[in-house]
């Protein structure tokens, strides 16, 4: 029976031990989208313009589904992404005064994930539990360990093996999502720039981008896995493996209140 995103979130955030929701990223392409989102969603509009990474704030920390359109997408790298503003000179020219050669810049600026220009109305990113319509993204923040049990989860579900994942020299949230959804493909990038300061990433978080058509096999494949193996449930112990220093024995049960209480941890 096929799970709700709401029961497929709460297996996500307890199994993994998240911090953050799972963000479910929907491309609005046409006007008629845009208006059936709004009208069966509860959502919020950016009341400025703001980054792409500041609107998945709200999702991924304060459970809002939010909807943005071209006008309030504070961030040029951003809507090259999304297809809402061409590559010019003046990209050219910044990313070549950082990296003292046009020849790299063009290759950087050029080679970018990005949507075709106007394909879209606009980008809704919400928790993964809230949404309504069907998500074409799930994008999450999670540490380094979380990012791999995340990526193995994918790679059995899927068989899929290696996993190449796309890293640009920014716009790691925005341009992965779209290499995500393009390629209907795992993506994990670490922060850029953009995402460490707007986006707050501070505790060192990675983006992990699975296609929302692949999700629900990735999380019944971590379900098959804890109930074939329940005692290597994620995170698990964190210790060293085959130490021989960490060691825990089988303590006594205390039957009666006249019972000697064990010291040492049962190891008499």
């Amino acid at each position: 029976m096929p799970r709700s995103y709401r029961e497929m979130e709460d297996i996500l955030m307890r199994e993994l031990h998240l911090y953050h929701h799972p963000i479910a990223v929907t491309f609005l392409s046409t006007e008629d989208e845009m208006n059936l989102f709004k009208e069966i969603t509860p959502h919020v509009i950016p009341a400025r313009p703001l980054t792409y990474c500041q609107w998945e704030i709200a999702a991924r920390m304060q459970g809002q589904t939010v909807v943005g359109e071209k006008k309030q997408l504070g961030c040029h790298n951003a809507r090259i992404s999304f297809g809402w503003a061409g590559i010019d000179e003046d990209d050219i020219e910044a990313v070549a005064q950082e990296y003292a050669s046009r020849e790299v810049a063009e290759l950087i600026v050029g080679s970018k994930p990005r949507l075709p220009l106007d394909s879209l109305q606009g980008v809704a990113v919400g928790p993964l539990g809230n949404a309504v319509m069907d998500p074409h993204v799930i994008h999450f923040y999670c540490d380094n360990f979380q990012s791999h049990r995340l990526a193995v989860e994918y790679m059995a579900a899927t068989k899929t093996h290696p996993l190449r994942p796309m890293i640009c020299e920014s716009s790691s949230a925005c341009g992965g999502g779209v290499f995500c959804w393009r390629e209907q493909s795992f993506n994990v990038t670490p922060s850029c720039t953009g995402s460490y300061n707007s986006g707050k990433t501070e505790r060192g978080e990675v983006n992990v981008f699975i296609p929302a058509s692949r999700l629900e096999e990735t999380v019944e494949f971590l379900e098959q896995r804890l109930r074939r193996m329940p005692e290597n449930t994620f995170p698990g112990a964190d210790i060293c493996k085959n130490c021989s220093v960490i060691v825990f024995r089988k303590g006594f049960q205390k039957m009666d209140e006249g019972a000697a209480v064990p010291q040492n941890g049962g190891d008499s």
